[in-house]
């Protein structure tokens, strides 16, 4: 069963043997090919880049930090993501079916946003973290410990299946027999006009502010403490290097800010419209945020670096590669 719609476009039905079955449109344009290549391409290096991360700070006992486990817990949020979420994403966008049934749909969505929001709630104990240690770095290794951290990093997660359940539950999506779709092959989520309004503050103007009003205080702290120590070199007559700190803090800083806003303002200005085309654009500059963040937390780490040189050589599989001194000089 099939209709000829253009010469690289072709709308055939999802399941050609029920009268219910959505209609399928099969993408063969060579933009669509390359486009699925590429989002491919985006899946694999995603799921690398967080596993590289995931063995490195695992097996490397001197990256057994508080801060290097919240960087480990964003990774293995972002690992799932590119696993699981990204292929899903990629195969619905090729024919727009959906061929795993309503309950599959459930779970696969509720995967989907439990897995935003521990990455989300990642994201703002990092910046509680980095706050913490240049705001009080004297008593950092006390407050701070990686059995604290991992106790955060439970309740994250916790918090973040607890919200995403009770958000799907009441937009009746969370149970097989409460999908309402309007023909077979379908998986929507339609969102209440209240939860959507919710989601906006509680899974962005709230996480948003925090981050962007920690990493203000820690600029500006940095900032302050870069003078004190050139105007200390400058009175014992010691050349400095710290106005080059200086500036590279801040626009790291700034990166870090300006990737977090630019996925996550798109996303949920896009979550005000009822564009399928938007929702699925700025969906995917969404789930992108996953293959950035080990390059924004883990590879401008000089560890990361040696620490996959050492994984790529296949030195971790020596006896006593878990004690190895990743920066001998520095760390």
């Amino acid at each position: 069963m099939e209709i000829s719609y253009t010469q690289n476009f072709t709308v055939q039905y999802c399941f050609p043997g029920n009268n219910a079955s959505c209609r399928k449109q099969v993408r063969s344009d060579p933009a669509y090919i390359f486009l699925f290549i590429f989002l491919s391409c985006i899946s694999v290096c995603t799921v690398i880049l967080n596993l590289l991360v995931i063995i490195s700070i695992s097996h490397f006992k001197q990256l057994h930090t508080p801060t290097n486990l919240l960087i480990l817990s964003l990774a293995a949020a972002d690992l799932l993501v590119g696993m699981f979420v990204m292929p899903v994403k990629i195969t619905q966008l090729r024919d727009s079916c959906w061929y795993f049934g309503d309950l599959a749909c459930c779970f696969s969505e509720i995967i989907n946003g439990c897995l935003t929001a521990a990455s989300l709630c990642n994201l703002v104990l990092i910046a509680v973290d980095r706050y913490i240690a240049v705001s009080d770095p004297l008593h950092y290794n006390t407050k701070i410990t990686v059995c604290k951290t991992s106790l955060f990093i439970v309740l994250a997660w916790s918090i973040s299946v607890m919200y995403i359940t009770i958000f799907y539950y009441f937009n009746d999506h969370l149970l097989q027999s409460q999908v309402i779709t309007s023909c077979y092959g379908e998986c929507v989520v339609i969102v209440k006009d209240f939860w959507v309004i919710t989601d906006v503050v509680v899974c962005f103007v709230a996480p948003c502010s925090v981050i962007l009003i920690l990493y203000s205080i820690i600029f500006n702290a940095a900032r302050q403490q870069a003078k004190a120590v050139r105007a200390i070199r400058l009175a014992l007559k010691i050349h400095s290097s710290s106005h080059s700190s200086e500036i590279k803090a801040a626009k790291t800083l700034g990166l870090v800010i300006s990737v977090y806003l630019t996925f996550w303002i798109t996303f949920y200005v896009c979550s005000l419209t009822t564009s399928s085309i938007a929702w699925t654009v700025f969906g995917w500059l969404l789930y992108l945020n996953s293959s950035l963040n080990p390059l924004l937390y883990a590879i401008f780490y000089p560890w990361f670096r040696t620490s996959v040189n050492f994984i790529v050589c296949c030195r971790i599989f020596e006896s006593s590669s878990s004690t190895f001194n990743l920066l001998p000089d520095h760390f």
